[in-house]
């Protein structure tokens, strides 16, 4: 994929030296945001949110939410800031969200499946940030964005304001955003996307492989083949051909060290361990059938996970999250099941995402069909034991009197995690289904104090932005509803999948024009080279 080159400097004149050596610096100055971190927010307490849908109707939609604190919030901060307590906004404050239409455009020949984003670009003087995102979709291509990482500048937005007029919805194009190219390294639906860091992609698809993709030239690297499954029967829900397995891969997840990969496929009761070093496979490692009965994956369902999710307890230990169609299982790092996660839940699961709330301690975000969003505790502290019960396998026992009988063994349970709390629902006046959400953690600068943002999709078209205080996500959590909702957006198409990030505030003396030719190749070798 080609890209824009800066102009060379004309023959006699020297080229701009202390450019060029700001460029290949290896020690940049500290970025605005910590890539890890959570976002800044200033005594104003405005943030903006670029929010990308993908839809059923190939279009990808992109949209800013401003939030700012209501005006009784803001005049409570002028007060406290008159008392010379804190200029912060109270915990208990309500936002409002301003939104507006960034683009809209037919991305795709058929339906988006997936979305990432990649960190964003090394923060250099005087120039801005960029972000890369890719779309995967049923046409088997994947598409390269490069988003700005920065908000339209102010006189930007002041020239787009006629256009709004005009327009049915608020608009505020970013002329920084634009396309790079199109992947072409699958022969069938692209399933997920992840972008480990910002020097490579990684992409699964349905023709069982996840490619290893290079940001620097695009080149794909290296491909990790999964089995395609025996044929066995006619599970419900099956949609393969006549004679056929239904094959490809649902998801994977990567481990924060980037050094071992998990993935999970369509037609299989197991799990799949990658080495990302050696590019080949670990292990294989089978569901236990007592587990995947438990949490209703019985003989006439396909037991395959949908989706799966690194994470760590509040122990600090790794874990991850598998997804099925009802249920979440929790393992720890010997990949034995911990616990199960919707016990007395009956309804379908959609997303994952784990969520760090205070010291090492977490709680495990999860969507599900009726309008939910769910936050249970999976430490092994909190955990819910069952209570026995029969129905195991028949044992023989020596009783009082010598006697040799049969008698049946207590079946064994999982334990179960503690819904901490839960976000929407019929209580909320949401009854659609959660497609996808994405969290986005925020700090106040003057307190500390944390709270988080949710963007929420449903696939009625509908984005909502909910705002979650540290309060609410307390380990003793009754489980009751929580959060506030900040603002709702009508898309008008079916939503599919969503991601979204906190924009960084300009950088001093950044390039204020409307495209911007420069060399990415120097700063992605600096990247790369530090990675290998």
């Amino acid at each position: 994929m080609a890209k824009r080159k800066r102009d060379n400097a004309p023959a006699g004149e020297p080229a701009d030296k202390t450019a060029s050596a700001a460029k290949k610096t290896k020690t940049p100055p500290k970025p605005a945001v910590a890539p890890t971190g959570p976002f800044k927010v200033g005594s104003d307490g405005v943030v903006t949110i670029q929010i990308i849908a993908g839809s059923y109707d190939r279009v990808l939609h992109g949209i800013t939410a401003t939030i700012r604190p209501s005006p009784s919030a803001a005049a409570a901060a002028a007060k406290s800031t008159k008392s010379k307590s804190p200029a912060t906004t109270p915990a208990t404050a309500s936002h409002t969200a301003d939104f507006a239409d960034t683009f809209l455009f037919n991305a795709h020949t058929s339906a988006i499946r997936c979305l990432a984003l990649s960190p964003p670009s090394a923060p250099l003087p005087g120039q801005p940030q960029k972000i890369l995102l890719a779309t995967g979709s049923t046409d088997e291509r994947i598409n390269i964005y490069q988003l700005a990482a920065h908000a339209p500048s102010t006189r930007s937005a002041e020239e787009q304001k006629a256009l709004s007029l005009l327009a049915p919805r608020p608009i505020l194009e970013n002329p920084k955003n634009r396309e790079l190219g199109t992947l072409l390294h699958h022969s069938s639906n692209v399933t997920r996307l992840v972008f480990p860091n910002r020097s490579k992609l990684l992409s699964a698809s349905e023709d069982s492989t996840i490619a290893v993709t290079r940001t620097r030239d695009w080149a794909m690297l290296h491909s990790f083949k999964c089995p395609i499954p025996k044929v066995q029967g006619r599970p419900s829900g099956d949609t393969a051909p006549v004679g056929g397995a239904p094959a490809g891969v649902n998801d994977f997840a990567v481990h924060p060290s980037n050094k071992i990969m998990i993935s999970v496929g369509k037609g299989e009761r197991c799990m799949r361990l990658w080495n990302l070093e050696t590019g080949k496979k670990s292990r294989v490692l089978n569901f236990e059938r007592d587990a995947l009965v438990e949490i209703g994956e019985g003989r006439h369902s396909t037991g395959e996970a949908r989706r799966i999710i690194w994470g760590s307890s509040a122990s600090g230990e790794d874990e991850f999250a598998v997804a099925f169609d009802r249920d979440v299982m929790i393992f720890g790092m010997d990949c034995k099941p911990r616990c199960r996660v919707m016990k007395g839940e009956n309804t379908k699961v959609h997303e994952l995402a784990y969520i760090k709330v205070e010291g090492d301690a977490t709680v495990l975000a999860v969507s599900t069909e009726d309008g939910r969003i769910l936050f249970f505790d999976t430490s092994v502290e909190a955990l819910i034991q069952p209570e026995e019960k029969d129905g195991g396998e028949e044992v023989f026992v020596i009783t009082e009197d010598g006697e040799r009988k049969k008698k049946k063994k207590k079946a064994a349970s999982l334990p179960c995690a503690k819904l901490v709390a839960q976000l929407g629902g019929k209580e909320a006046g949401v009854v659609g289904r959660i497609k996808d959400f994405t969290v986005l953690p925020v700090e106040e600068e003057a307190t500390g104090e944390w709270a988080w943002y949710i963007p929420s999709a449903s696939s009625n078209g509908t984005l909502r932005v909910w705002r979650v205080e540290a309060e609410d996500l307390k380990a003793g959590g009754k489980g009751k509803l929580e959060g506030k909702l900040v603002g709702t957006y009508e898309t008008q198409n079916r939503v599919t999948c969503l991601e979204a990030f906190v924009m960084i505030p300009r950088p001093d003396g950044a390039e204020d024009s409307e495209y911007e030719f420069e060399d990415e190749s120097e700063e992605d070798e600096d990247e790369s080279g530090e990675e290998e």
